[in-house]
């Protein structure tokens, strides 16, 4: 027995149709990854106020009325910096002038004046030990007042140095030597009196303390005033450019903008920037002028006076020290030698005194020459003229008073230093009042320029700083009247 195929094909020739394989199908398709989220836009940078107002300034410069703005502002601020700066400078320049009319120069003459004192004082006492056992009671209340009058003039001379100056520190030293130097004339004086001849030494030391400690650092006190006198007058002279400058600047500005007013309007004035204009001109005219008048008086008084001054101050010094030198020589009688070289260059033995008389003498001689020329009027050069001739019978009667003790005639040779009428000392005094008749002419020359100077800028500084707020005023006014004319 026969099985058919056990198959689900149909056989052959067989009318039913075969189903075709059906192919493999592909899956879902894969999904795109979702696109990132969008950032968030950045915050923008935080602009700072100086460029925000930079922007507003810009906006406003392209219309007529925002540019009228800007430029009144830029005239008022112009016109207040130029008063400000001159307030400022002339204040200064007065000050410096105030302090050299009443404190640097009257220091510096104080200074000379200490110096002074204590060459007198010096000089006082080496003649009232000439004098004897008994001094009379002129040289003892001359040496008594100079000493009291140099005492004072320290103490000023301390209360108006800066402290740890070197001025500060000179008088100290001047303080504690002065009793020392008193001591030692005190201790001479006793002895002399009591005619024991260790007095003279005492006083040669005593003048030794004084010629190479006190009078050293008294010179040096008047050279320190000096300085500070100079550099017074150099902070007082100088113009003031700056505010020159500004004061130029401020009216070239006014001017532009009243041209640029006239191009826009055809009207030729306007009243608030004309009034801002005059304004500015007084200022800057005041400015000049007052100083320039300053200027010359200030150098008027330093030329014709602070000069005079110190020559008059420093001749009246070496007479005094000639004097001092002149009696010291009759004191030490010798004790006290220099050897110098003459002009064949031999040495030559002088006395040491007598020595430094002869080189203070000299000094006196230029002084008074120089004195002479800087006087520029007749009652400044009379008195000068006069301390010549008194000089130059000084070293005459001096000469003959040496030919004297040098011949062993002592009494001779002191009667013709100490002694009344025909004494050199009758010529010394001459010259030290004809020197202060010199002196007190000088000082008024100096305060008559000096203030003359001070006054030109009297109310200059407060002036040009009410003027120029004025000024600014008139700018902002002128510019809001055309700003008016816009709304």
């Amino acid at each position: 027995m026969t099985h058919p195929p056990k198959s689900s094909t149909a056989p052959p020739g067989s009318g039913v149709p075969t189903i075709p394989a059906v192919p493999p199908q592909p899956g879902p398709p894969a999904q795109p990854p979702p696109p990132p989220a969008p950032e968030a836009p950045a915050a923008p940078a935080r602009r700072t106020a100086f460029a925000e107002g930079l922007d507003q300034v810009r906006a406003a410069a392209t219309t007529e009325p925002g540019r009228l703005r800007i430029i009144g502002a830029a005239l008022a601020l112009l016109v207040v910096l130029f008063g400000a700066v001159t307030a400022w400078q002339t204040n200064e320049r007065a000050a410096a002038a105030d302090d050299v009319l009443h404190k640097s120069q009257p220091l510096s003459s104080a200074a000379a004046d200490i110096y002074r004192y204590l060459a007198d004082a010096n000089t006082a006492a080496s003649s009232g030990f000439l004098a004897g056992g008994q001094e009379t009671a002129d040289s003892r209340k001359k040496y008594e007042e100079d000493i009291d009058l140099a005492a004072a003039g320290l103490i000023k001379a301390a209360s108006n140095s800066d402290p740890d100056s070197p001025a500060a520190k000179t008088v100290a030293e001047l303080n504690t030597l002065l009793p020392e130097y008193k001591g030692l004339v005190e201790r001479a004086r006793t002895y002399n009196r009591q005619g024991f001849p260790v007095g003279g030494a005492y006083l040669r030391y005593a003048n030794e303390k004084m010629q190479e400690e006190m009078l050293p650092k008294a010179q040096n006190l008047y050279t320190s005033e000096n300085q500070r006198l100079r550099a017074d007058y150099a902070d007082a002279t100088p113009y003031p450019w700056a505010a020159i400058g500004l004061g130029v600047l401020a009216l070239a500005g006014l001017a532009w903008a009243q041209h640029r007013n006239y191009r826009r309007t055809n009207r030729v004035l306007n009243h608030g920037l004309v009034a801002a204009t005059a304004t500015a001109t007084v200022v800057l005219l005041w400015l000049v002028v007052g100083h320039t008048v300053a200027r010359a008086g200030l150098n008027d008084s330093y030329d014709h006076g602070v000069r005079s001054l110190n020559v008059l101050h420093d001749a009246r010094i070496a007479s005094l020290k000639a004097r001092g030198n002149e009696n010291l020589t009759l004191v030490a009688r010798g004790a006290e030698t220099v050897t110098k070289k003459n002009a064949q260059g031999v040495d030559v033995t002088y006395d040491a005194y007598d020595f430094d008389f002869d080189k203070d003498m000299d000094t006196l001689g230029k002084g008074l020459a120089e004195a002479s020329k800087l006087a520029d009027d007749s009652s400044g050069k009379t008195p000068v003229i006069a301390a010549e001739g008194n000089m130059t019978v000084w070293k005459q009667r001096h000469t003959a008073a040496r030919a004297q003790d040098d011949n062993g005639n002592y009494e001779e040779a002191l009667k013709r230093v100490i002694g009344g009428k025909g004494a050199t000392g009758e010529c010394f005094d001459s010259v030290d009042d004809n020197l202060a008749k010199a002196l007190t002419h000088e000082e008024k020359e100096f305060a008559r320029s000096a203030g003359d100077g001070l006054g030109a800028m009297t109310g200059l500084p407060a002036g040009a700083a009410v003027l120029a707020v004025l000024g600014a005023a008139g700018a902002v006014l002128g510019i809001g009247r055309r700003l008016s004319e816009y709304r």
